[in-house]
């Protein structure tokens, strides 16, 4: 009996994905947790591994076509198996399974011709969901992508709603709008493309930025160590963890940026799902820790430390790459001072950290001391933030910051 090998859900928000790549053609034994195929979503590249050991006995879905999450995109079962002599384990995928079982007579039936459908009412500025594919098909075609009818989840426009539309006013010219993001770029740094592209269409950015004096806080870190009868080495004293927890609870404070804005739709998020944005070999991913603000100092900072280890060498499991609600994005290390990072959609900001920098300057006694700051640049969404409350937001990170012993009572 041959066993499916299905697309991935990889959040909350992910209802389907496009099949970049297969590993393996049909044909080709496989072994269990072997990569047979490399799928994306609007938010990230992930490798799909065989369930068990077997063969490749059909691909049901082609490179470059999409499928609903948890639908089959391939099958696996013993060399010389024939499909049409076997079922799939799961009655969920009817509908595919049908399609490659079914006879050539019934293919050859002619298909009815195809109805305009209404265009759909999208308010200004609504985001509009729709798979890459769809979207360069779309371009090709010269198609307006607000008046084609989505069918995928959100009312996601997917390559067979493009393919299906019939235009009811003249196409709009490739001229006008050319689908050049991505050209050129494959898997992971193509969906970087998009997804970036796709968050500064739809968004309304700026980007505020302030230093934070964090001599008192590398002074409580030193005077914690000193004083504390254990170990202190699941990270809950780094610059990463600190500054993360000044996040999170600036965000229970300030509810309004721990929020998506997706559909058209507002929505407050009860918990706090950090996003940690990472750099790997071939580009950007962001695990998340979810139920952030549920953590004491050491919990967010072991749980900081596997979700960015295990994203660096691949080994975090996918649920683990969505459903954040609000992002930081570290450049320290690079020397950069001040930056512009770009939302995470549909989170409504995220937070850059620059590089550490000393500065001079007279205490009390009119006596010359050397402070450490820290560059931070907030990237709000001004259709949902105004400037004044993020300005407040951003002031509440720096508080405390600066005043370290907030962060633990």
């Amino acid at each position: 009996m041959a066993t499916e090998i299905t697309m991935p859900k990889l959040g909350l928000t992910m209802t389907e994905g496009t099949v970049d790549n297969w590993a393996k053609k049909e044909g080709d034994a496989v072994a269990k947790g072997e990569v047979v195929c490399t799928i994306s979503s609007e938010k990230l590249s992930y490798d799909v591994e065989s369930p068990i050991d077997g063969t490749l006995i059909k691909i049901l879905v082609a490179e470059g076509d999409d499928a609903e999450c948890t639908a089959p995109i391939g099958l696996i079962g013993d060399a010389g198996e024939q499909v049409g002599e076997t079922t799939t384990d799961a009655t969920s995928s009817a509908s595919l399974t049908a399609e490659w079982e079914a006879p050539e007579t019934e293919a050859a039936k002619p298909a009815p011709a195809p109805q305009a459908a209404p265009a759909p009412e999208r308010k200004a500025g609504e985001r509009i969901f729709i798979t890459p594919l769809a979207r360069k098909l779309a371009a090709e075609k010269g198609y307006d992508i607000a008046q084609i009818n989505g069918s995928g989840g959100n009312g996601r426009i997917t390559r067979r709603d493009v393919e299906r539309h019939q235009p009811t006013a003249a196409p709009v010219a490739a001229a006008v709008a050319p689908s050049t993001v991505g050209a050129g770029l494959k898997g992971m740094r193509k969906t970087i493309a998009e997804r970036m592209m796709h968050s500064l269409q739809t968004t309304a950015q700026v980007t505020i930025q302030q230093k934070a004096d964090i001599t008192n806080l590398l002074a409580f870190k030193k005077e914690i160590q000193a004083k504390s009868s254990v170990a202190l080495k699941d990270g809950q004293l780094s610059i990463t963890t600190l500054l993360s927890k000044a996040v999170i609870l600036a965000l229970k404070e300030t509810p309004e940026m721990n929020a998506w804005y997706h559909d058209g739709a507002y929505e407050k998020q009860e918990a706090v799902h950090l996003g940690m944005a990472v750099a790997v070999a071939d580009g950007l991913v962001v695990p998340v820790v979810e139920n952030a603000d549920r953590m004491t100092l050491t919990e967010l900072g072991k749980t900081l430390n596997s979700r960015i280890a295990e994203a660096r060498n691949g080994s975090l499991a996918g649920q683990h790459y969505t459903g954040s609600t609000f992002t930081i994005s570290n450049l320290g290390k690079s020397g950069a001072e001040y930056f512009t990072p770009i939302i995470n959609s549909p989170e409504i900001g995220i937070l850059g950290v620059g590089s550490m920098q000393s500065q001079l300057a007279f205490d009390d006694n009119h006596e010359v001391v050397e402070l450490k700051k820290l560059p931070l640049s907030l990237t709000f969404d001004h259709q949902i933030v105004d400037g004044s409350p993020a300005a407040e937001f951003l002031g509440r990170i720096i508080f405390y910051l600066e005043n370290p012993y907030s962060l633990v009572f």
